[in-house]
């Protein structure tokens, strides 16, 4: 009897794994790169009066930005709050501001670069801030995807759509092929436009802000919706199935959103009884479907102050934020809670942290400008080409 020997396997590992592993780093993607320059020690006791003391050295020249989502270390030096397409806006509103810093993920920063003046500089405290959704869908791809709908005989006929949490990239692709950009509170009028302009959406990148707003707000049937897959040959679809949708749907999703569940829904109810589901439209179509109520970031916040005194309400998005209105409402007497039993925190977005904050900040008071996020001239003009047609929507 003889026994077969090992044989050494010749296997090299693909970029995406080096990607992960950390060995390897992608300045295109919203993973970001490796962040330079010595960070403050997070168990610095003088952290925050380190950065009390660098904007006001800084005064009207800088604009600090902070997300809804970002912890509330951060968001007590932010000037204003707000999602990501407001806080864009709020920075071309002020062109006196030198340094725009945004404490959010690499997607806005990139808005914000896009809507600033040439004369403003925009600053991600930490590079490696970026979206797992805005990952999701690379210019590679998407435009591999434009020929799979050219070969089918249906690219005439599409309008995409992309969503605010995409990259610079994309926004351009939709701006060059008559696009629009939306925000999850116009994803309705966004694609009211689009099937004035065409008979066929293709929705980048997240699958459920796409999904739900066509079925839940459109009346469409979910037979009506298909899912491209980037990772397979002709996005897993045959050309028949693509020729019959009405919404091309692409294989996204937001990483914190889509950990909700209908357990999650009925659980909580079980929990709390009278309790009101609240969820944000990135959330999966079951978990919609059995909501009470779904909205954007800023219609959750609004929903919650009109809230009744006594009023129970369990939250479907970033726990950040459901900790931040907990607290802000409590005095009121609203019960306010996680949707979910798991801790559930954009691991991302809470790379921005009061270490980075305070480099990047000092850094710009000794005049040394760090993490700029500059997108080029050509992807800028098409880019704000899809961000116009969004602002110009009735």
């Amino acid at each position: 009897m003889t026994t077969a020997q090992p044989q050494e396997l010749d296997v090299q590992p693909t970029p995406l794994a080096l990607l992960l592993l950390g060995r390897e780093a992608d300045p295109k993607s919203e993973r970001g790169v490796e962040c330079p320059g010595d960070l403050p020690s997070p168990s610095d006791p003088d952290l925050v009066e380190r950065a009390r003391k660098a904007k006001e050295k800084l005064g009207d020249k800088v604009f600090v930005l902070g997300h809804h989502y970002q912890r509330d270390e951060v968001i007590q030096f932010a000037d204003v709050t707000g999602d990501s397409f407001k806080l864009a806006k709020d920075a071309a509103a002020r062109p006196e501001a030198e340094y725009i810093v945004f404490c959010g993920v690499h997607f806005m920063a990139e808005s914000a670069d896009i809507l600033t003046s040439d004369d403003q500089k925009v600053v991600l405290p930490d590079l490696a801030a970026g979206c797992s959704m805005a990952d999701m869908a690379t210019a590679e791809q998407v435009a591999e995807c434009w020929d799979v709908l050219t070969e089918a005989g249906i690219a005439e006929q599409v309008v995409p759509v992309s969503y605010m949490n995409s990259s610079a990239d994309i926004k351009a692709f939709t701006g060059k092929h008559g696009g629009t950009i939306c925000t999850s509170s116009n994803a309705k009028r966004a694609l009211d436009w689009a099937f004035e302009q065409g008979e066929k959406v293709l929705f980048l990148p997240d699958q459920h802000l796409g999904r739900n707003t066509a079925v839940r707000d459109m009346g469409m049937s979910l037979e009506d919706c298909v899912l491209y897959n980037p990772h397979k040959p002709n996005g897993g679809l045959t050309t028949e199935e693509l020729r019959a949708a009405k919404m091309i749907l692409w294989r996204g999703h937001c990483s914190v959103h889509g950990r909700f569940s209908l357990d999650s829904v009925r659980d909580v109810r079980e929990r709390i009884p009278g309790v009101n589901v609240l969820v944000h439209p990135e959330c999966r179509h079951e978990v919609v479907a059995a909501a009470d109520y779904v909205g954007s970031t800023e219609y959750i916040i609004k929903a919650l102050d009109a809230a009744p005194a006594g009023s129970k309400w369990a939250i479907g998005t970033e726990l950040n934020l459901v900790r931040r209105l907990a607290n802000r409402f409590a005095p009121e007497g609203k019960e306010i809670v996680f949707l979910d039993k798991t801790v559930c925190f954009c691991s991302t977005m809470n790379r921005i942290d009061l270490p980075h904050l305070v480099w990047a900040l000092e850094s710009l008071a000794e005049g040394n400008l760090v993490n700029r996020i500059e997108v080029d001239k050509e992807t800028e003009a098409f880019a704000k080409l899809a961000l116009e047609r969004m602002l110009a929507l009735p």
